[in-house]
């Protein structure tokens, strides 16, 4: 699992403004392994389907993954042919690796992908992207499974399909319909952000990359597609099934044990009423204080479970200091992750010691009203002394509150606003940043401007060192990316 750091803390979103410019808006991929038939029919539909209802520029981008027979020809007559048509050639194979290298060349603010057999209506391809150009949301993608949509295939495929999702609810919480289907869409500026974390390179790309952006609190939008089997499609069931459940037990492992940097991704939303101040509770305060109680009540609970399992071979001052002790690295712990929300290893054994000196004040707190009880009586009873130790622990638990959040887990928000995503590419392209993220939407009519080239490129790699991004590093080619046996 990828634990690099990403480029910087999104920009807020914005509606891309209309304009003219010669970049073009959307840039469709189609990623094909041997598909000589039916890659010239699907870019002909495809592009006078765009040309006919898509009222911005266009680009349609095949990304050929090591094809063996005739679609590297196929698909450069197709680019020498017609204008808006690119070709991209890699040779490896693997649907996510040819996703994100062409992803990450690409100029256009809008990303987007479909299978070659054009199995989904077109018709949902405006709907698609246009949550992702007015700014509403980061990700789109065509569900089969929504109750509106309408699909033709059979009860095998189905079956799959529904058992798998079930899967990604119940194992990683995912809360989207539909992962497999071969029709999605990004915005550029989470794309940059994004694609470094995801590992896959097959099939499971896209699960990986929606279950990693609805983590980090992205917004991916639904579409209800109306969508008919392939019954000619070269998808090898059981293995990608396979594949993908290896997939979900290393993504459930990265979660459970925070080695992914999420919380880089979290985007500051510009007009989101859960970021609206209000008037002398600070932001982030009603969410903390409800994580605290939970966590304090079940560690109240463990400290009086544990003070009266060691009463019963030590006194009561021995008995309460263990119990605090313990009880006190549970709770840092706890509070660390679940009401702060810090996640991975990083600063974790300084927190520990912070917690530590706020243990030793809550020591102090209950010590000395255990001291003090001990002096009015002389022996007093264990429930009188359970009695003195939660009113003890109850104004500790206050002022560990107060410490937690100004001291050891301050707000770090406001400085990771301060980092932004600016990508520089081709001097004929434009630059974008938070205060400007895209340059004007490019009217149709615009006389198209060729950005590449076919290219022969290794995965992981840009075709020409001059588009690559200075704020984001592709990953480079390993020794285990190849994969003889994938059904593309």
């Amino acid at each position: 699992m990828r634990t690099d750091s990403s480029p910087g803390t999104l920009p807020a979103r914005e509606h891309l403004p209309a304009g003219n410019a010669g970049t073009p808006v959307l840039d469709v991929v189609i990623p094909v392994y041997n598909e000589e038939k039916d890659l010239q029919p699907c870019v002909l539909r495809l592009r006078e389907h765009l040309a006919r209802t898509f009222p911005y520029a266009f680009r349609i981008t095949i990304a050929d993954n090591a094809s063996t027979d005739s679609t590297p020809l196929v698909a450069a007559r197709l680019e020498a042919e017609i204008p808006e048509v690119a070709n991209f050639r890699l040779e490896q194979k693997g649907r996510g690796r040819a996703l994100r290298t062409v992803w990450s060349a690409s100029d256009a603010p809008i990303l987007a992908y479909m299978d070659v057999d054009l199995s989904t209506d077109l018709n949902a391809l405006l709907p698609l992207v246009a949550p992702l150009i007015s700014g509403h949301s980061d990700l789109a993608i065509g569900s089969r499974l929504a109750r509106s949509s309408r699909v033709v295939r059979g009860p095998k495929r189905e079956f799959i399909s529904r058992a798998y999702n079930m899967i990604l609810r119940g194992s990683l919480q995912a809360r989207f319909s539909d992962a497999q289907c071969g029709f999605k869409a990004i915005r550029r500026d989470v794309a940059q952000v994004l694609l470094p974390l995801v590992e896959d390179t097959g099939w499971f790309f896209d699960t990986e990359m929606l279950v990693l952006a609805e983590r980090a609190g992205l917004r991916i939008h639904e579409v209800p597609v109306d969508w008919v089997d392939d019954p000619d499609s070269t998808v090898h069931i059981v293995k990608t099934a396979t594949d993908d459940l290896k997939g979900v037990w290393r993504i459930g492992k990265a979660l459970a044990t925070g080695s992914l940097p999420l919380d880089r991704l979290t985007r500051p939303f510009g007009d989101d009423p859960r970021d609206r101040e209000i008037q002398d509770v600070p932001k982030g305060l009603a969410r903390q204080l409800v994580g605290f109680c939970v966590v304090g009540g079940l560690s109240t609970l463990f400290y009086l479970v544990l003070y009266s399992v060691f009463r019963q071979f030590s006194g009561s001052q021995i008995a309460n200091a263990l119990a605090l002790l313990v009880s006190a690295i549970a709770n840092t712990a706890a509070n660390r992750r679940l009401t702060f929300g810090v996640r991975g290893r990083g600063g974790a054994v300084r927190h520990q010691a912070q917690g530590l000196v706020v243990f030793g004040i809550g020591l102090a707190l209950t010590s000395g009203s255990l001291a003090a009880l001990n002096a009015a009586t002389g022996d007093p009873a264990h429930s009188t002394e359970l009695a003195v130790l939660i009113a003890a622990n109850l104004a500790a638990t206050v002022l560990r509150f107060l410490l937690f959040r100004a001291w050891v887990f301050p707000d770090r928000e406001e400085s990771g606003r301060e980092s932004t995503v600016v990508a520089t590419h081709h001097p004929s392209s434009p630059t974008y940043s938070t205060t400007a993220p895209y340059a004007p939407l490019p009217q149709r009519p615009v006389p198209y401007q060729q950005p590449y080239q076919t290219t022969q490129v290794r995965a992981g790699e840009a075709a020409d060192g001059s588009w690559r991004d200075a704020t984001m590093r592709l990953q480079p080619v390993r020794p285990h990316d190849t994969d003889p046996g994938d059904p593309r």
